[in-house]
């Protein structure tokens, strides 16, 4: 990767997350430190209003936009693989979030890529096996609930369709045996609960944050899943 390249890689990254620390541009784009601050600092020379906080890393100032991105054929079509993966795998919510994010990105690109993609996009299919069931609308709101700690309330069937109504602290969510789970602190039970997604019959919001001050992270959860796949 040209130094041209790696600098706007730099700048696109930075403006994907609110903090950047040095060692992660380091490692994501194979650098030393010193590189990482010559190029940072090559970057607010250019006029971008980039920022450092010391324990947290460097940042953007709020308010400052690139101009709209320009994607290389490759990078679309590869875009369009995950369109079929959304459709296939994600529910309602999703799917109508990531249809109008991907309308944005295409709006972005050039006449040639747009006629390559609608070429491309109509020789793309999937088939899932009929016990897959994604006739529901619920992972928007679990992940939007998940990224601010807000507690959620579920009406949900289990296995024996015996109905209960559970206040629960979602904590993550996984996708194992054809089925996407609510990984989550149950009030009720005073524990962690899994709950698969296509049995909860209503979700909202309870309107106020966690209560239990620390959580077990997703990937030490993900040890207990009964399946290893």
């Amino acid at each position: 990767m040209n130094r041209i390249d790696r600098l706007f890689g730099i700048l696109t990254l930075l403006q994907s997350r609110k903090f950047v620390t040095a060692e992660t541009i380091a490692e994501k784009f194979g650098i030393s430190i010193r590189t990482v601050y010559r190029d940072v600092k090559a970057i607010g020379e250019s006029g971008v209003p980039v920022c450092f906080e010391p324990h947290k890393g460097y940042c953007i100032l709020p308010g400052y936009f690139l101009p709209p991105v320009s994607f290389s054929s490759d990078e679309a079509n590869a875009l369009l693989i995950v369109e079929s993966i959304i459709q296939g795998f994600s529910d309602r919510s999703i799917k109508k979030h990531y249809s109008s994010a991907l309308g944005k990105v295409k709006s972005v690109l050039k006449n040639t890529q747009k006629e390559q993609v609608e070429q491309l996009q109509n020789n793309i299919m999937w088939q899932l096996p009929s016990c897959f069931v994604n006739d529901y609308e619920h992972l928007s709101l679990i992940q939007n609930a998940v990224a601010s700690k807000s507690a959620l309330l579920l009406e949900y069937m289990n296995r024996e369709e015996i109905s209960s109504r559970r206040e629960v602290e979602p904590i993550g969510l996984i996708f194992y045996a054809m089925n996407w789970h609510l990984i989550a602190w149950c009030h009720k039970r005073h524990d962690y609960r899994d709950f698969r997604v296509s049995r909860i019959r209503s979700i909202k919001l309870s309107g106020h944050s966690f209560e239990k001050a620390e959580h077990i992270s997703l990937s030490e959860y993900m040890k207990q899943v009964p399946v290893d796949y």
